[in-house]
C-alpha cells in the first residue's frame, strides 16, 4: 500500500467516525444552529487576526471576543481577485504558498494530497474567473460530512433503500482539480459502489456503462441529466434510480420535470462551491436546498451589496466558511443568484432554505453529428493552466476559440492541442482549437460575461 493509501484510508476513518455527529446537526434548532455559527465565527476571526498578515490590516477594528454574524456587514468584502492577489498572505500556514500550490494543481492528473495532509483545488466558478482554494484535513472530511449526511438520513428512511448498500452512478468532471471529483476519490470506501464515468466520454459510451451498473442512484449536472432522460425516453437507456442528486449548475424545471415523471424519483439539487464545500443540499422532500448553516454564513445582497429579504432574488451572496482556518475566507462574494426561501421544509430541518438555483446554465456545445461536449471538458483543461486568470470559449464549426487573460506567458499550443484531443476523444470530426491572449475579455451589451459562446451567438458581444 503506498502513502497516498494510507493517508487516504486513515482519513477516509476518520471522516466516517464523525459522520453520526453531523448527521444530529441535521435536528439542531434555529437558536442553536445560529450559536454555533457565532462561535464558530469568533474563532475563526481570532485565527486569521493572529496569523494572517492580510486580516489582521483588514480586521484590524473587530474584536473577535463579540462579533456575530449581525455585525458582520461592518466589514469589508472579500473577492476573488483579493484571494489570489494576496495568497500568501491571507493563509494562515506559511508553508502554503500560491506558487506551492499553483505547481501541485499542475501535475494533478489524481488525487493527491498536498503538503501530506491538505487538499488543493481549482475553479473557474461561474464567472470563468481563476481561483485556487486549499483545505485543511479536519475541513476537507467536513464537506464530505455534509454531503453524507442528508443522503444518509434519507437513504435510512427508506425500507427498501436501507436495507442495501448504496450504488450510485454518476456523470461528472473527473479531473482531480475540481473539487467534487477530488472529494469522491478521497473518501471512496467499500460501503458506497460509486461508478464514475467522466463528462468527457462519447455519450453511447456512458449510457452503456450506466446500463451495466444499474444503480439505485444517479448524480450528474443537470445539463446531463437532460440528455440522459432523453436517451432513457428513445429506449437506450435502461436503468432505474431510486434518488437522483444534480449539481454544478441551475436544475431548470424543464430538466426536472421531466426526469421525475421519467423515473419516478425524488431530485436533490446541491449547490457545491470551492469556497464553501457543500454549500447547500436538497433534501429528496421537495425542491430547494438546506444551507450548511452549522458551518456556513450566507449573506444574499443586491448588486450594491444590501441585503435582500426573503423571497427576493440576490444578484450575489457574501459567504463566510466558519470550519476551513487555513483560508480565511469572511465575507467572500460569490456571483450566484439565490433566493431565500421565508417558511420551515417538510423534511422538518431548521437549516434555512434556499430555492434551486434558476440563472442560465452554460451552454453544451453540439457538433457535427450530433456531437455534445460538456464545458467540464473545456474547464478542466484551462483550470490546470495557473497563469490563465479568466478565460472564454466560442464554440466554431469544427471546435473551439479560445480568449485567455492570463497574468504570465501561457503556453497557447499545449493549450489548443489538448482541446483538439479532448474533442477528438468524443468523436468531433477534425477538431481545430486555437488559444488567443487578450487583455480583456468581450463582454454582452449588458455588461454581463457569457462564458460558453455557441455557434451564433457571439453577435451581441464586443470587445
Amino acid at each position: 500500500m503506498d502513502g497516498y493509501e494510507t493517508t487516504r484510508q486513515r482519513h477516509t476513518a476518520e471522516m466516517l467516525g464523525g459522520l453520526g455527529e453531523h448527521l444530529d446537526r441535521l435536528a439542531w434548532s434555529a437558536e442553536r444552529l445560529r450559536a454555533e455559527r457565532t462561535a464558530r465565527l469568533r474563532e475563526l476571526t481570532a485565527i486569521a487576526k493572529a496569523r494572517s498578515p492580510w486580516h489582521r490590516a483588514r480586521l484590524a477594528d473587530v474584536d473577535p471576543r463579540t462579533i456575530d454574524e449581525d455585525g458582520l456587514g461592518q466589514l469589508p468584502v472579500m473577492t476573488k481577485d483579493d484571494l489570489m492577489r494576496h495568497f500568501d498572505a491571507i493563509v494562515t500556514d506559511p508553508r502554503v504558498t500560491l506558487e506551492r500550490v499553483d505547481a501541485h494543481i499542475e501535475g494533478l492528473s489524481r488525487d493527491a494530497y498536498f503538503l501530506d495532509d491538505l487538499h488543493a483545488v481549482a475553479s473557474g466558478g461561474s464567472s470563468g474567473v481563476r481561483g485556487v482554494f486549499v483545505w485543511g484535513w479536519d475541513a476537507w472530511a467536513t464537506v464530505q460530512r455534509t454531503a453524507l449526511r442528508v443522503q444518509l438520513r434519507d437513504r435510512m428512511g427508506d425500507p427498501m433503500l436501507a436495507s442495501r448498500l448504496p450504488v450510485t452512478m454518476v456523470v461528472a468532471a473527473d479531473n482531480a482539480t475540481h473539487f467534487t471529483s477530488a472529494l469522491s476519490q478521497t473518501f471512496a470506501t467499500e460501503a458506497v459502489q460509486m461508478h464514475r464515468f467522466p463528462i468527457g466520454l462519447p455519450l453511447e459510451t456512458i449510457v452503456e456503462g450506466l446500463n451495466r451498473v444499474a444503480g439505485d442512484g444517479l448524480a450528474t449536472y443537470p445539463s446531463m441529466l437532460a440528455t440522459l432522460t432523453q436517451e432513457a425516453q428513445a429506449g437506450r437507456l435502461r436503468i432505474e434510480p431510486r434518488r437522483i442528486l444534480t449539481m454544478a449548475e441551475p436544475l431548470l424545471e424543464e430538466i426536472r420535470q421531466p426526469a421525475e415523471e421519467l423515473w419516478g424519483a425524488p431530485i436533490a439539487n446541491m449547490w457545491g462551491t470551492s469556497e464553501g464545500g457543500i454549500t447547500a443540499l436538497g433534501c429528496f422532500q421537495g425542491t430547494g436546498m438546506h444551507l450548511s448553516d452549522d458551518l456556513l454564513i450566507v449573506e444574499p445582497v443586491d448588486a450594491l451589496g444590501e441585503p435582500v429579504a426573503p423571497g427576493v432574488c440576490s444578484s450575489k451572496v457574501y459567504l463566510t466558511n466558519l470550519f476551513n482556518p487555513l483560508l480565511p475566507l469572511i465575507r467572500y462574494e460569490i456571483t450566484d443568484e439565490v433566493t431565500f426561501v421565508d417558511g420551515p421544509c417538510a423534511c422538518g430541518s431548521a437549516h434555512r432554505l434556499i430555492a434551486d438555483i434558476e440563472g442560465r446554465r452554460d451552454d453544451v456545445f453540439v457538433y457535427a453529428d450530433a456531437v455534445a461536449v460538456h464545458p467540464h471538458v473545456f474547464r478542466s483543461i484551462l483550470a490546470r493552466a495557473a497563469a490563465v486568470t479568466e478565460y472564454q470559449v466560442r464554440q466554431t464549426a469544427t471546435g473551439a476559440e479560445i480568449l485567455v487573460c492570463a497574468r504570465e506567458p501561457v503556453d497557447r499550443g499545449s493549450i489548443a492541442r489538448e482541446v483538439e484531443d479532448a474533442l477528438r476523444r468524443l468523436r468531433c470530426p477534425h477538431p481545430t482549437a486555437t488559444v488567443e491572449l487578450v487583455g480583456e475579455l468581450p463582454r454582452l451589451a449588458t455588461g454581463k460575461l457569457k462564458r460558453f459562446v455557441p455557434l451564433g451567438g457571439a453577435s451581441d458581444h464586443r470587445r
